[in-house]
């Protein structure tokens, strides 16, 4: 293959994994991480582990969304979001197949490693964590590829999976990870981190509501309609700033900690943009300011549980 061929080759690879996901990917990682260091839990090879297994989960459903909306027609020319490199083209199915499973075998992989490092030889809990690590697997591929033909996005259940794996499982399973315990408490910043990732989904599927209508791909904001699921973005983003407050209150959490309510502000900033604009652009904007949002909020909580 000639040089130039492998570069455009390498950056369509680049373009189907879609990077700027990849930190949203992180957040509950980060903040299961803070809070088991505020339990005074940590341990530097499961931290480096569950984020090398969460980006390869992400980069997995990354690469089934480009192949499943290529092969059940949602996209047209009139997709406003990043480029699919089926449908355009650039990558053929067969070799996004072949993708699918390099990075599927690479994050069984990661995650078995994962689970050894955090339990050693205790079977109970290692058991358990492969079945979930399974179901996390089958989630991201099935998301747009579906089982039988059915994608479980095109159906309006995508919400639910990204509340429960970016924030219930994701922080509380993280959590576990380092202290082999539940903390009942952690669930409330584990719903408000679920909360915040599924407003980005829904910026996200706001923005694309005409299209997706249009393609057959029953989303929740489709399922809603636009006014409703702006009211809906505001519910989410409501509730979790309150789990977290309630959460700050009752831990108590050191001063430092209670600076991810700073995150408010932009996440409202987005929210009225979403409400009074329809441009696509502008939305892509909001989508990000939103994701951003959600990763620094998990940060500056972590930091806060984890160092003062």
């Amino acid at each position: 293959m000639e040089p130039l061929a492998k570069h455009r080759q390498r950056q369509a690879w680049l373009l189907a994994a879609r990077p700027r996901t990849l930190p949203l990917a992180c957040a509950s990682i980060l903040l299961g991480t803070g809070l088991a260091a505020s339990a005074e839990a940590f341990n530097a090879g499961v931290l480096l582990l569950a984020l090398l297994t969460a980006i390869a989960l992400q980069v997995l459903s990354n690469l089934a969304n480009d192949y499943g909306d290529a092969a059940s027609g949602a996209d047209d020319q009139a997709r406003i979001g990043p480029v699919r490199t089926v449908s355009s083209g650039l990558l053929s199915p067969q070799a996004m197949r072949r993708g699918m499973v390099v990075t599927a075998t690479a994050a069984a992989l990661l995650g078995l490693l994962l689970l050894v490092t955090a339990f050693g030889n205790q079977w109970k809990p290692l058991l358990a964590f492969l079945l979930l690590g399974a179901v996390a697997l089958v989630a991201a591929v099935t998301y747009t590829v579906g089982l039988g033909g059915k994608p479980y996005g095109y159906r309006g259940l995508g919400d639910i999976s990204v509340f429960v794996f970016f924030g219930l499982l994701g922080v509380l399973g993280t959590y576990y990870l380092y202290t082999q315990q539940l903390n009942g408490l952690a669930l409330l910043p584990a719903a408000a981190c679920g909360l915040l990732a599924t407003a980005v989904l829904n910026v996200n599927n706001v923005r694309d509501i005409e299209s997706d209508a249009r393609n057959g791909k029953i989303t929740l904001a489709v399922r809603l309609g636009r006014a409703k699921a702006i009211h809906y973005h505001w519910a989410l983003l409501g509730l979790a700033l309150l789990l977290t407050f309630i959460y700050l209150l009752v831990k108590p959490v050191p001063l430092a900690g209670w600076s991810c309510l700073l995150v408010a502000k932009p996440l409202a900033d987005a929210a009225r943009t979403l409400r009074h604009s329809r441009d696509g652009e502008v939305l892509t904007g909001m989508l990000k300011k939103t994701a951003i949002s959600t990763l620094l909020y998990s940060i500056l909580l972590s930091v806060g549980l984890a160092f003062f």
